[in-house]
């Protein structure tokens, strides 16, 4: 048994009739480990944590939280984890702080205990102003926040978002971020699913690409991207050209109207070589830029198509 692991999930499957969700996912995250899933929607990525929370049963293999089983150490394993949903639940009836206090009570925090912690989460997530509030009064970041609260309220270990930004506006998404990763820095494990390139580079200390139930790679942000070979080199000129140069048959290249793109392996080596073919040709540069490898460029080589399609 590896002590060091918050969650193991080994060889998970999961059917719906002819739909294979997931399909043999294998995966392990560390103890205060920032993890980012990354894939498109319909990848498999809620029903994966969803069977961590035990609120999809799996069609087969297993799951480990902290090294117990989450069958065997059910109450063990909900204690441990507080995940916040895609699909904001809908408490019409009761106001966000009384639905605070029901959800802290679901995990056995006696109202008394909640309270202070309640009163953090309220201020924190800025929602105090809004506790008198019913969930029909609330905006959707607002609904978005309160499903986060709900999360954290009885302060647990591993805390899983699914999709936590998805359709809340820039500023609220920043204030998320930077909520996270605080959190992060206080030792909690974090497991995040989206399908947004710049938040799992910015949050993730690991990234697992899942695409039709799969998870296809794993590993930090930075040697995912060094995965992608071809990179390139946008030329702007000052003029378009009236005749191709012949050194650009030497590369792969594109031209449209005064950029040139050229696919190279690696750019910021061959660049003043190049640079210098286009002065001795007497052909003037207006601008040079070297596009940086994102996470968008690992999926779209390995699956061949773009992460949003």
């Amino acid at each position: 048994m590896n002590n060091n692991l918050a969650i193991k999930i080994i060889n998970l499957f999961k059917s719906y009739e002819n739909v294979h969700a997931v399909n043999g996912i294998d995966l392990e995250i560390k103890k205060g480990e920032f993890y980012g899933l990354l894939g498109p929607n319909g990848a498999g990525k809620s029903t994966t944590i969803n069977s961590i929370t035990s609120l999809v049963k799996p069609s087969k293999g297993s799951i480990e939280i902290f090294g117990k089983n989450i069958e065997d150490n059910f109450r063990f394993a909900r204690s441990k984890v507080g995940i916040a949903q895609q699909e904001v639940s809908q408490d019409w009836f009761f106001p966000v702080e009384q639905l605070l206090y029901f959800q802290a009570g679901f995990y056995g925090v006696l109202r008394k205990d909640a309270k202070e912690r309640i009163e953090y989460l309220l201020n924190k997530l800025g929602l105090s102003k809004h506790r008198s509030k019913k969930m029909r009064e609330l905006s959707g970041g607002m609904k978005r926040r309160l499903q986060i609260a709900k999360a954290l309220v009885h302060d647990p270990d591993i805390i899983i978002l699914d999709e936590p930004t998805a359709g809340v506006d820039v500023e609220l998404r920043h204030d998320l971020w930077t909520y996270l990763q605080e959190l992060h820095s206080e030792g909690k494990t974090i497991l995040l699913t989206t399908h947004y390139i710049d938040e799992a580079e910015l949050l993730c200390e690991r990234v697992g690409i899942i695409d039709k139930g799969k998870l296809i790679v794993e590993d930090s942000v930075n040697n995912l991207k060094k995965m992608v070979k071809n990179s390139s080199i946008e030329i702007q000129l000052k003029d378009e050209l009236e005749n191709k140069p012949q050194f650009l048959n030497d590369y792969e290249h594109h031209i449209e109207d005064k950029k040139i793109n050229i696919i190279i392996d690696k750019p910021n080596m061959e660049l003043p070589s190049i640079i210098l073919k286009f002065s001795e040709k007497a052909i003037k540069i207006e601008d040079i830029h070297i596009p940086q490898t994102s996470l968008e460029d690992v999926f779209l080589d390995l699956t061949g198509r773009k992460i949003n399609d």
